[in-house]
């Protein structure tokens, strides 16, 4: 003997279908905004026209052969550079999804080519501008760090 199909079965079926529907959306936003990256730049119409400057420049800062290494250990910023000695270095740490403000970061010598960040960092996802001069030269890299 079989039950007959009533609204009340319909009805179960209706709502256990958008429960699904709701749900998957909701696993899939949540992912999206953990995940996220931020913004690689504000308007890319604008970035393109940028762009061969950009290259030049680039092509101008890798004849200079100089190399940046950069990873934390602990709270601090560790920055092995290749390719030069003695440069004044400094940074900016940017938040990828500016959750936290920017924080500029200063840097100590520990060894010829090694030096530490002043200021701790908290743990996160970070995009760091770093910028280096000696003498007249000057260079500027990007690092991702997280953690």
């Amino acid at each position: 003997m079989t039950r007959p199909f009533t609204g009340f079965h319909m009805l179960g079926l209706t709502v256990a279908f958008f429960a699904v529907v709701v749900g998957v959306n909701m696993v899939m936003a949540t992912l999206a905004t953990r995940t996220f990256g931020g913004t690689v730049v504000e308007n890319s119409y604008v970035a393109s026209q940028r762009f061969n400057q950009w290259l030049d420049k680039a092509r101008a800062q890798s004849a200079l052969g100089w190399v940046v290494n950069a990873n934390r250990r602990g709270d601090r910023v560790h920055l092995t550079l290749s390719g030069l000695d003695r440069a004044a270095v400094d940074a900016l740490a940017i938040h990828p999804l500016g959750r936290l403000p920017a924080m500029r970061l200063h840097f100590e010598r520990i060894s010829l080519r090694e030096y530490r960040s002043r200021e701790p960092l908290p743990a996160g996802r970070w995009r760091l501008e770093i910028h280096l001069r000696r003498g007249s030269e000057a260079k500027d890299f990007v690092a991702e760090l997280s953690a």
